[in-house]
């Protein structure tokens, strides 16, 4: 990958399929990644809180990275959840994943720890200056209990390593305030499904998503109409998704959408504490695997917009 990587467009945050006896279903894996690209997928993040990173033992996390670099090829980038509660322990995450053949690192806000702006400026600038790895910044408030400000984020934008930022907060206003730091050489991307179409439409770079795991050729071709400036038609295709999203959302993530994976024969369950989809969700579970089968379908049968 060059070395003026730029994250953009529709990049999946991949689930990590497992057996039903609790081990990694590598089989599920690899049909999982060859979906992504025969679906154009732009990019992929391995072990981020959608793979259930916080699961994983250090060879599982091995073994997805370097399978995940050797299937893809090099024909779009892969990105490795490195973020850690440590700095220390990040910039040795973001090291495995370098010699794993990653091309760059999403690194969250330290989880649980709740550090301060300045705090965050100096993890990241700690992380950045080891140069493992090109860093994506990954704001996410609701898991992680710390909230990346823009202010801070301007501050690490100009660091020639940090490439990004993946915006997990959902109001228009945050957004707003972080449009102005993109440049040719760092990226905004939301990283929330339901308001991604207004953030790309108001000029974000793309998305970071849970749904294309399900939903790939569907939401490149959301990124494709939004990004190209199609306002009415990225819209009108993002409106008929809004079910999808909601049912993504019923019960913490990823347990929704790898209700849906299992259901397409990719994977079989979760790791505690997560558990599986609650009963009363599962007649909506399939009723909506059935629709997103078809628009799917429908949507690899219509040309590129």
């Amino acid at each position: 990958m060059s070395g003026d990587l730029r994250i953009a467009g529709s990049v999946t945050a991949l689930a990590t399929p497992f057996t039903a006896a609790g081990e990694l279903d590598l089989d599920g894996w690899r049909r999982l990644l060859e979906w992504q690209l025969e679906s154009g997928t732009q990019g992929v993040v391995v072990a981020g809180s959608t793979g259930e990173a916080a699961a994983l033992y250090d060879i599982e996390y091995d073994t997805l990275l370097r399978s995940a670099v050797e299937y893809v090829a090099g024909r779009i980038p892969v990105l490795a959840g490195t973020g850690q509660s440590n700095t220390a322990k990040t910039i040795e995450q973001t090291r495995r994943a370098g010699a794993l053949g990653a091309d760059a690192a999403l690194v969250v806000t330290p989880p649980y720890v709740r550090p301060t702006q300045d705090g965050l400026v100096a993890h990241y600038r700690a992380i950045a200056d080891d140069g493992a790895l090109p860093v994506v910044l990954y704001n996410v408030p609701g898991r992680t209990g710390c909230d990346l400000l823009p202010t801070t984020v301007a501050g690490l934008a100009v660091h020639e390593r940090i490439i990004g930022i993946k915006e997990a907060r959902s109001d228009a206003e945050r957004m707003a305030e972080l449009l102005p730091l993109r440049t040719g050489a760092f990226t905004v991307l939301s990283g929330d499904d339901p308001t991604a179409a207004r953030a790309m439409l108001s000029g974000a770079d793309g998305l970071v998503s849970v749904a294309s795991n399900a939903l790939p050729a569907v939401m490149r071709k959301l990124c494709d109409l939004a990004l190209g400036g199609k306002s009415e038609d990225a819209t009108t295709w993002d409106a008929q998704l809004h079910d999808a999203y909601d049912f993504l959302a019923v019960e913490p993530n990823p347990i929704p959408l790898k209700a849906i994976l299992s259901r397409l024969g990719i994977g079989r369950g979760l790791r505690l504490p997560l558990t599986p989809l609650s009963p009363a969700h599962a007649e909506r579970a399939a009723r909506l695997t059935d629709w997103l089968q078809q628009l799917e379908q429908t949507c690899r049968n219509i040309p590129a917009a």
